[in-house]
């Protein structure tokens, strides 16, 4: 008898009494209208000259949450607010099933989802799920002396970006992780700190402004974009500016982590942030009743995934690592990753060979996942102490690739965050053959300025071949001082199929006969000499 009443006194304080995590959504925002009259209440000038350049509008998504729902909630004895986001107009609330269902008696509540799925009486949205922090995850040429980082960013063209002095100036990208120790006094980020190029941050976890604090996983992050030691150490965009938010509680694995990250992302939105790289990614909790299913990796099930999605609507470029879970039981890339805009990068090895930690796709809908790669194996980062070590996992090559990025939009400030991802995409090595282990391959930004540059600047004296990808034939542009020239086209395995003389008068060449699919190019004129790649839609 006496086993009988505790098993029920146990069942009572598991499911009754006990602490549950939940988000609450609202159905309106009164202020709607005053927000509206007054944008810069609720974003910077940076974020709507952002917004502008892509013809994004302002919606009911960019007003704040009504303060006075939130003190509502907050007056309920056994009611903690945890986190909110504007964008899903929702509060993340923590107490016991029977006082957040008590909730709904508010006229402004339009249901609760519970963390814990079984706890709700309609199926709704999902929980959340996290890899541990140890697997998460003046115009002049510049010459960089990348020593032991340089395989990293030569894997992927990136030294030619540099060379061309798109560094990552002008551009800002938020990093979301799980602290930054040493950032403000070690040497690989003095350059930043000389140049005033860290923005600020947050630390939304322990909710105060030190952001210097917590594990030293986002340092390393941050150093394989912005670091500089000489001979050692050079990040993929080192005169970008960064701001630094601590969304990641390495003491434990809770969906609240996923709601604190949406509202940094919303933050990071209105201080016109350009690039948001998360090294993190979110699957199992601490009760295991919270974690994802592969079902849920369908990109607008997670709580954390919608924030991403929208984040992208806004005209950011979110990047985040595919995970470290390729060798386990559940090889699935994670939260966010699942996301559709998100760029979502495995890893390779110095070698450019697929690692056996770099998780796979693809999302539970069937779109191909990871997007791309970078080398995440003995990545070249900055500890705490401002030691250059190496490092593995998707956690690095995800920022590799976010500086990258940032260069890249740096060179073509006229593109959208769309427009910018299909260049990225389309210049990978396995564009037109991608798989779920790779994605769709290794970027080449060398490629992406050669062809798309050069087609854009046509005051300068370069041989240009455009558009590109194309449908039904190319245009020849010859440099100033050339009369004519021979382009010459070869399938990818070197077989000469077309050879055309061009002239300024005579600059079309037909590629009807051509299947859809990949292609090399080159073109001879005199001493002049240039090749690349045409993509066949």
């Amino acid at each position: 008898m006496r086993k009988c009443y505790i098993f029920l006194l146990l069942l009572l304080t598991t499911n009754g009494f006990a602490q549950q995590d939940a988000w609450v959504y609202l159905n309106a925002k009164p202020s709607s209208q005053s927000f509206a009259d007054a944008p810069l209440k609720m974003l910077s000038q940076r974020a709507l000259d952002r917004r502008a350049s892509q013809n994004v509008i302002l919606d009911f998504k960019d007003v704040p949450v009504e303060a006075s729902y939130i003190n509502q909630v907050n007056a309920i004895t056994g009611i903690t607010v945890m986190a909110k986001s504007k964008w899903l107009n929702a509060l993340h609330v923590r107490g016991t099933q029977a006082k957040i269902n008590d909730l709904l008696q508010f006229s402004f509540v339009s249901k609760v989802d519970f963390a814990d799925k079984s706890l709700n009486q309609i199926g709704k949205i999902a929980k959340s799920s996290k890899v541990k922090q140890g697997n998460k995850t003046k115009k002049t040429k510049v010459d960089y002396a990348y020593g032991s980082s340089s395989n990293q960013i030569q894997m992927l063209n990136g030294h030619v970006m540099h060379q061309q002095n798109y560094t990552g100036s002008g551009k800002v990208i938020a990093i979301m992780d799980a602290g930054f120790p040493g950032v403000n006094t070690t040497q690989p980020f003095q350059k930043l700190r000389t140049n005033d190029q860290i923005l600020g941050g947050y630390n939304f976890v322990l909710r105060n402004p030190d952001f210097y604090t917590g594990v030293s996983h986002g340092t390393s992050v941050l150093s394989a974009m912005g670091g500089y030691k000489e001979n050692s150490l050079v990040g993929t965009a080192p005169d970008a500016s960064y701001y630094l938010f601590i969304t990641e509680d390495d003491t434990s694995e809770n969906p609240v982590e996923e709601s604190l990250w949406v509202e940094a992302a919303e933050k990071a939105d209105s201080l016109g942030v350009d690039i948001i790289n998360t090294s993190l990614g979110y699957f199992d909790f601490d009760n295991e009743a919270y974690n994802h299913t592969y079902s849920e990796m369908n990109g607008k099930t997670a709580f954390m995934s919608r924030g991403a999605e929208i984040a992208f609507s806004r005209g950011m470029i979110l990047v985040t690592s595919a995970g470290n879970s390729g060798g386990t039981s559940d090889p699935h890339v994670a939260v966010p990753a699942d996301a559709v805009s998100v760029i979502a990068v495995g890893a390779v090895n110095s070698s450019e060979i697929v690692t056996s930690f770099s998780s796979v796709g693809p999302s539970s809908d069937g779109r191909i996942k990871p997007d791309i790669m970078a080398q995440g194996q003995a990545a070249v980062v900055s500890d705490a102490a401002g030691n250059i070590v190496t490092a593995n996992g998707t956690s690095f090559s995800g920022p590799i690739m976010a500086g990258m990025l940032a260069c890249l939009w740096q060179a073509f400030p006229q593109k959208t965050n769309q427009q910018i991802k299909e260049l990225v995409l389309q210049s990978s090595d396995k564009f037109l053959t991608p798989n779920n282990q790779y994605g769709y391959g290794i970027p080449d930004f060398g490629l992406i300025v050669r062809n798309q540059l050069s087609t854009e600047s046509f005051l300068k004296d370069d041989f240009i071949i455009y558009p590109n990808p194309t449908t039904d034939s190319i245009s020849v542009s010859l440099p100033s001082k050339f009369e004519s020239g021979t382009v010459f086209i070869y399938t990818i395995l070197g077989q000469k199929i077309l050879e055309q003389k061009v002239t300024p008068q005579s600059a079309v060449i037909s590629l009807k006969a051509l299947n859809q699919g990949m292609y090399l190019y080159k073109l001879e004129s005199d001493n002049f000499y240039t090749s690349g790649k045409i993509i066949k839609k």
